[in-house]
C-alpha cells in the first residue's frame, strides 16, 4: 500500500472491457441494443448482458431499474497485483471481489471518481470468447486528467485548448486519451472527458467490422424509427467514420470504423478547441452535442 512519503504507482490498463446502464423502460432499450447490432449473451435477474463480434464475453450491460443512468465503464487491468493494488489505494475503492453472474467471470474493483463520484470499474481474469461474425470547469478538469494520467496508463493523444484575452496560452478543455501500451498499437482513444459544471457521460462506442457494415447499419437504425444524433461523417481527432445515435433512454451511443491507432512514439497533438475542428466531412454538429 502506498504511504505518505511515496507516490502512488499507475495502475496498468490493457483495454476497455464493457460499460454498465441502467434504463426505465427495458423493452424499448433491449429493442435498440438489438438493432444497434449487439448480441444478447445473458440474463441474471435485472441484468442483460450483450456482446459485439470481439473477443469480450461481453461489451454492454443493460439493468432494468426505476432511472436512466450511466453505470460506469470497466478497464481490464494488467495483473491481479494491479487489481489487488487498485482496492488497496483508489478513492472509495471495493475489496476485489469475483463476477459470478457476468459472462466470462474474472474479479473486479469498482472506485469512485474523486472528481463527479461516478462508478469506474476494473476488471481482470475474464475469460475471452471467440470472435464472432454473427449478426468541468477548469479545476475539475485538471483534477480529473491528473488523477487519471498518474494513477493509470492513460496518455493523451489529443488536447484541445481554450484561449481567453488574460490567458494567451490557453486552458486545457477537452482531451483524448489512449492507453500506453508501449510499443504496442492501440486506439487513438478509448476515454475522453471534457471541462463542464457537472457530471454526464455523453457517449459510448463500438467499432464495426467495416465502413460497409456501417452505412448499412445506419439506414437499418433509421428505417427502425430511431434518432439519429450526428452521422455519418469523419472526426478529425482520431478520424473514425462516425455515426452517434439516441437510444430510447436518450442515451448516445457510437458506431465507428476506421480510426488511428497510436503507440507510445505518437506526440499528444494540442489545437485550438472548436466546432469545426471536431469533423472533416458530414453533417454540420448538432445543436447541444457538446453540452
Amino acid at each position: 500500500m502506498a504511504t505518505e512519503t511515496s507516490a502512488p504507482r499507475r495502475i496498468n490498463l490493457v483495454r476497455i472491457a464493457h460499460v454498465l446502464y441502467t434504463h426505465k423502460n427495458e423493452a424499448n432499450a433491449k429493442a435498440f441494443l438489438d438493432d444497434f447490432g449487439f448480441q444478447e449473451v445473458s440474463r441474471a435477474g435485472a441484468n442483460t448482458y450483450y456482446r459485439g463480434t470481439s473477443g469480450e464475453p461481453f461489451v454492454y450491460r443493460l439493468t432494468a431499474g426505476d432511472e436512466d443512468f450511466f453505470g460506469g465503464a470497466a478497464f481490464v487491468v494488467e495483473s491481479r497485483e494491479d487489481l489487488d493494488y487498485a482496492a488497496q489505494t483508489l478513492p472509495n475503492a471495493t475489496a476485489v471481489h469475483e463476477m459470478t453472474e457476468e459472462p466470462g467471470g474474472g474479479f473486479r474493483v469498482t472506485f469512485y471518481d474523486p472528481v463527479d463520484g461516478f462508478p469506474f470499474h476494473l476488471v481482470y481474469g475474464q475469460a475471452q470468447v471467440d470472435p464472432s461474425d454473427a449478426g468541468l470547469l477548469q479545476r475539475r478538469f485538471n483534477f480529473a486528467y491528473d488523477f487519471y494520467t498518474t494513477r493509470f496508463n492513460f496518455f493523451p493523444s489529443d488536447i484541445s485548448l481554450l484561449k481567453l484575452i488574460h490567458d494567451p496560452t490557453g486552458r486545457n478543455i477537452t482531451t483524448f486519451l489512449h492507453l500506453d501500451r508501449g510499443e504496442e498499437l492501440v486506439d487513438h482513444h478509448c476515454f475522453f472527458f471534457f471541462e463542464g459544471p457537472k457530471y454526464h457521460v455523453h457517449h459510448s462506442s463500438y467499432e464495426t467490422y467495416d465502413f460497409d457494415t456501417q452505412l448499412l447499419g445506419h439506414d437499418w437504425l433509421r428505417s427502425k424509427g430511431y434518432e439519429n444524433c450526428w452521422g455519418v461523417g469523419r472526426h478529425i481527432m482520431g478520424s473514425q467514420i462516425f455515426d452517434y445515435w439516441f437510444d430510447p433512454s436518450r442515451f448516445v451511443l457510437e458506431h465507428y470504423v476506421d480510426g488511428d491507432l497510436v503507440n507510445s512514439s505518437y506526440a499528444t497533438n494540442k489545437s485550438l478547441a472548436s466546432p469545426d475542428s471536431l469533423h472533416i466531412w458530414g453533417p454540420d454538429v448538432p445543436a447541444g452535442f457538446l453540452e
